[in-house]
């Protein structure tokens, strides 16, 4: 518990030009977690973060393995981490197939419709194709941004542009922001997993 504590505290250290009074967490009817710093009235949430001091983020079903074939083998085609790959799907839709966002981002990876193009999905809702294109993608803006993670996470959140047009840094968008502090988290707590 203390050290899981001390390691949300380490990432939101991160972003020390990033304030808020609280960050919630919740669950929508489609099974997706979200985190937010504004009040999710008439939710059921809890307080992940309180005035920059971490309370508890919970990972429960990042125990979840249901797609961990199929990950580590399209992460080995692309030689991208396998551990990546799960958080992403862990932070993006978590582990729901069916997942699709306000923006239209659909399936385990959450691929925006332009990318499943880019990427030659023909279902998004497949897990298989999902996890195969959102790897493919992962290690296109890992080579874009020459393995920095935090630019390829807000590449993937934000898009690429909006991360070249902020000269090359993680733009200042909330949701950008939150994406790439539950990535890494969920990240790091996989590869600690397999390390031990």
């Amino acid at each position: 518990m203390i050290i899981k504590v001390l390691f949300v505290f380490t990432i939101i250290s991160l972003f020390p030009g990033y304030c808020y009074s609280a960050i919630y967490k919740y669950i929508d009817e489609n099974g997706v977690f979200h985190f937010t710093n504004i009040l999710p009235i008439g939710k059921k949430y809890e307080v992940v973060v309180r005035e920059r001091h971490a309370v508890l983020l919970p990972t429960g079903t990042i125990n979840n393995t249901q797609y961990d074939k199929l990950i580590t083998r399209h992460a080995t085609t692309y030689k991208v981490d396998p551990s990546l790959v799960k958080a992403v799907v862990k932070a993006e839709s978590n582990f729901n197939p069916r997942a699709v966002s306000p923006k239209g981002a659909r399936g385990l990876m959450q691929l925006m419709p332009e990318t499943a193009k880019l990427m030659k999905v023909g279902n998004v809702f497949d897990p298989d194709q999902n996890i195969r294109a959102g790897a493919g993608y992962l290690k296109m803006l890992e080579e874009i941004f020459e393995g920095n993670l935090e630019l390829i996470l807000a590449a993937y959140n934000a898009g690429p542009m909006r991360v070249i047009e902020n000269n090359m840094r993680v733009p200042p968008i909330e949701e950008t922001i939150n994406f790439i502090n539950r990535v890494k988290f969920y990240y790091n707590t996989l590869k600690n997993r397999n390390e031990s």
